[in-house]
C-alpha cells in the first residue's frame, strides 16, 4: 500500500447524520473493479462465439461485459441477427467457462485492491462483492483477492433471479449485510454496474478500471470515478468515509 493511503486509512472514520446513525457500505463488482479480469472474458467470450460459428469483433463483446449472461448473449446476437435459444445459450456458457478458465492464469487483482478492502474491515465499514459472473468463474477470482466469503458476503449470478443491469444482485449484497440499499456505494467499472446502482436507489462510484470512459460512468449514474481501487482508497473521504472532525 503507498504511504499516503495507508495514512488515510488509519485516519478515516465513518460520516454520521445529525439526524440518526446511518450504516454505510460497500458493494463492489468484481471483473474490472477488484480484478484484472475484464480482456479475459472479453477473449473467453470470442472464443465461445468462435467456436458457435458466430463471427463478432473483440470491441462489441467489451461493450457488453458486466451485463448477465443471457442478456449478454441476446444482445450479441442481436447484432448478428441471430436467435438465441436454451441450447445454445448453455453451449456459449460452457465454452466460456472452459476458455476462462485457460485465461485465469493472467489474472491478478487490481492494485490497491486488497488494499482498500483491508482498510474498510479495519474501520468496520461493511461491504460485500456482487457479480454478474457465475460461481464457477467467479470462485477463483474471489480466492486471488484473499476473500473470506463466509466473512465478507459474495453474490453470483446463480443467487438471484435477475443480474444487471437489474438491482437485484446489489440489493441481495446489501440485505445479506443487513443494510439499506440507500446508504450504500456500489463500486463498479461498467455502465451496467452503475445502472442497476441507479435503480437500487444507491450511490454510484465508477472505476476506469474496465476500460469504458469517464463520460460514459458519469452519464450512467457515477457521482465519482477513479482510476481504480487504488485511486479510490485514497479519495474514501469523498464518499462518504472520512476523517472525523
Amino acid at each position: 500500500m503507498p504511504p499516503d493511503a495507508a495514512l488515510e486509512c488509519t485516519q478515516l472514520t465513518q460520516t454520521k447524520t445529525s439526524s440518526r446513525d446511518r450504516q454505510i457500505a460497500f458493494l463492489f463488482d468484481l471483473d474490472g473493479t477488484l480484478v484484472d479480469s475484464v480482456y479475459q472474458h472479453v477473449l473467453s467470450w470470442h472464443e465461445a462465439m468462435a467456436g458457435a460459428g458466430i463471427a463478432l469483433s473483440i470491441w462489441r463483446i467489451h461493450r457488453r461485459i458486466g451485463m448477465s449472461g443471457g442478456l449478454f448473449a441476446n444482445a450479441l446476437l442481436r447484432e448478428v441477427d441471430r436467435p438465441m435459444s436454451a441450447e445454445l445459450m448453455q453451449r456459449l456458457r460452457d465454452a466460456h467457462a472452459a476458455a476462462f478458465k485457460r485465461h485465469a492464469g493472467s489474472i491478478t487483482p487490481l492494485p490497491g485492491a486488497r488494499e482498500l478492502l483491508a482498510c474498510l474491515t479495519e474501520q468496520r465499514v461493511p461491504w460485500a462483492i456482487a457479480t454478474s459472473g457465475r460461481e464457477e468463474t467467479a470462485a477463483g477470482l474471489i480466492a486471488k483477492l484473499g476473500v473470506d466469503p463466509a466473512k465478507h458476503p459474495v453474490v453470483t449470478r446463480d443467487q438471484v433471479r435477475y443480474a444487471k443491469p437489474d438491482p437485484d444482485l446489489f440489493e441481495t449484497a446489501a440485505e445479506r449485510l443487513g443494510v439499506d440499499i440507500l446508504d450504500s456505494v456500489v463500486v463498479g467499472d461498467s455502465v451496467w454496474d452503475l445502472l442497476a446502482a441507479k435503480r437500487a436507489g444507491a450511490l454510484g462510484v465508477g472505476l476506469l478500471s474496465g476500460g469504458y470512459g469517464e463520460d460514459e460512468l458519469v452519464q450512467a449514474g457515477a457521482y465519482r470515478v477513479y482510476q481504480d481501487p487504488a485511486d479510490l482508497l485514497i479519495h474514501l473521504d469523498e464518499v462518504g468515509v472520512r476523517r472525523p472532525a
